[in-house]
């Protein structure tokens, strides 16, 4: 059961051709973009001088979804996405960096962010301009850049056309949607259990790549057995649980006295830190189903 960033200069065709690919996208009507990353890529923040409050930061956008918003005043398409990227962000999951090539002045018209900690972050002045020249962006605006929550590319949209908007917005949903904080995962033996034998029931839980575990709560995993079979221990905890890493693991022999097929489940909490320091509880089950032969 489950619950629960690198910039490229190879953009002059296979960029165009990537997006093209969509065909919910339309071909950006200004001409290829150079400097511009491929989907598929990883692709580094650009910088930037002056930010409304404060720059990015990867520590809040780690386990996000990352869209990179570029605008300017006086396109009215900006200030209509504007609307559109502040009611994305209410989805959750998703860290927004604006840049914005205009005023401090204009850059708080466009802001999309509002302050919010944690929720992204808005550039402007000499530097946006700069780089907006870097990347050939003219007034084809607005345009985004989405990546998934493992840094790299999953959407480029260079306008403000709606079937390009719409297939933005539902990229950005669907990231969101398969966001998995962790991984639980149990194991038993395949093949049949001869009575009285000792046999293993296993669990595993996996984080995400961007969390560590956390000793808040101490990792707990308890069993509800099915008459007729018994284990070592129904509540597992302590050193019979293992950290390494991102990975928890634990094992417990068990015995079935009466031939059948059974099943049994177990319950495991523990806790998780993300790189914010925020803390999580995270909580799941898992079923295991066996056989024992005469």
């Amino acid at each position: 059961m489950l619950r629960g960033m690198a910039f490229s200069s190879s953009f002059a065709v296979a960029a165009v051709a990537a997006v093209a690919a969509l065909a919910t996208l339309t071909a950006d009507p200004a001409g290829a973009r150079a400097e511009t990353p491929a989907i598929g890529q990883t692709w580094v923040w650009p910088t930037a001088r002056d930010w409304l409050e404060g720059a990015p930061s990867g520590n809040d956008a780690a386990g996000k979804v990352v869209v990179h918003w570029f605008c300017k005043p006086k396109v009215e398409d900006c200030r209509t996405d504007l609307a559109r990227i502040y009611n994305m962000r209410e989805q959750g999951s998703i860290y927004v960096i604006a840049y914005i090539n205009g005023s401090k002045r204009d850059a708080t018209r466009l802001d999309p962010v509002r302050g919010e900690v944690g929720a992204g972050a808005v550039a402007y002045g000499k530097s946006v301009a700069a780089l907006y020249k870097k990347m050939s962006i003219g007034t084809a605006l607005p345009m985004s850049i989405v990546m998934d929550v493992d840094g790299k590319v999953a959407l480029v949209t260079f306008n403000g056309d709606p079937d390009q908007l719409d297939a933005r917005d539902q990229k950005v949903k669907a990231l969101v949607g398969a966001i998995k904080t962790f991984a639980v995962q149990g194991t038993c033996p395949t093949t049949p259990i001869k009575k009285g034998e000792r046999f293993e029931l296993t669990v595993t839980a996996e984080l995400a790549s961007w969390l560590a575990f956390d000793a808040s709560v101490q990792p707990e995993i308890k069993l509800r057995l099915p008459p007729d079979v018994s284990c070592e221990s129904t509540v597992l905890k302590g050193d019979v649980i293992q950290v390494a890493g991102r990975k928890l693991s634990a094992v417990v022999g068990c015995r079935g006295s009466v031939k059948g097929s059974y099943e049994a489940t177990g319950s495991l909490r523990f806790s998780y830190r993300a790189p914010n320091k925020a803390i999580g509880v995270g909580e799941d089950s898992v079923r295991w189903k066996f056989t024992v032969a005469p």
